[in-house]
């Protein structure tokens, strides 16, 4: 059986614990900074660092390096040289969002995608959850967190301007939710691209205009900046176009 320590009791790290627990892997931890660090990695086949992307290289060096212990962290953005000196290094990285332990172990236990480097013990761990390992190159390493914080950080971010315009109409973030969800189902299915719908799409820039107008002036950034973006998708001539029976563009309106 493999054995697992982890160092932080963060939402990472418990999410971690809890998920590898249900795959009867022995698991120690999550422990806290709190307590003697320099033997952790005693005793276990890997130790995870689940700290802050700043903290890994100071909780690393806090632990005395064992030849048959794999270190690892949970950075994306980060390498492996944060992890020196260790002899025996790797990173693991799920692509799921984690706000609970709960949620973070379903997550990482539903086939979830993980970017690896370094020792095959990431790519093992991996596999114990039930995920699909991708390694990433190190020179790659910041370009793939930008991409994973797009597909989360900002999503999120953007339901929340749609929040706060929803509220100065009298309705909530519910009353939108069958519409982002169909367009994440849709983008997904049948590309971004193809899922386009709206203004953009039809290249109506008169309706754009009029959206800029009517915005409170601390959104009219981020609807410029976004609606440039879907124009561009909008003009992304290796996409063919979808069409209905008739064999004309179909055009599904979410506007």
């Amino acid at each position: 059986m493999v054995r697992v320590r982890i160092v932080g009791a963060g939402r990472a790290g418990t999410s971690l614990a809890r998920a590898l627990r249900e795959t009867a892997t022995s698991v120690d931890g999550p422990l806290t900074r709190a307590v003697d660090l320099t033997r952790a990695a005693q005793d276990v086949d890997m130790l995870v660092l689940a700290v802050s992307d700043d903290s890994i290289a100071e909780v690393a060096k806090l632990v005395a390096p064992c030849e048959s212990c794999v270190v690892m962290h949970l950075s994306g953005s980060r390498g492996l040289a944060v992890l020196d000196p260790h002899p025996k290094v790797a990173s693991l990285h799920p692509l799921v969002a984690m706000p609970t332990a709960e949620r973070g172990a379903r997550r990482l236990s539903e086939g979830a995608s993980f970017a690896v480097a370094g020792d095959a013990a990431a790519a093992q761990l991996v596999g114990i959850l039930g995920g699909r390992a991708v390694t990433i190159a190190e020179q790659d390493r910041a370009r793939y967190h930008a991409a994973a914080c797009i597909a989360s950080n900002h999503i999120v971010a953007l339901l929340g301007q749609v929040e706060r315009i929803a509220r100065s109409l009298g309705m909530t973030l519910d009353d939108f939710q069958g519409l982002s969800a169909s367009a994440l189902e849709d983008s997904f299915a049948l590309s971004p691209a193809r899922a386009l719908t709206g203004p953009a799409a039809r290249g109506d820039q008169e309706t754009l205009r009029h959206h800029v107008e009517a915005l409170d002036v601390s959104e009219e950034a981020a609807y410029r900046a976004l609606a440039e973006q879907a124009e561009r998708l909008a003009q992304d001539t290796t996409v063919a176009p979808l069409v209905d029976g008739a064999g004309s563009r179909a055009d599904s309106k979410g506007w």
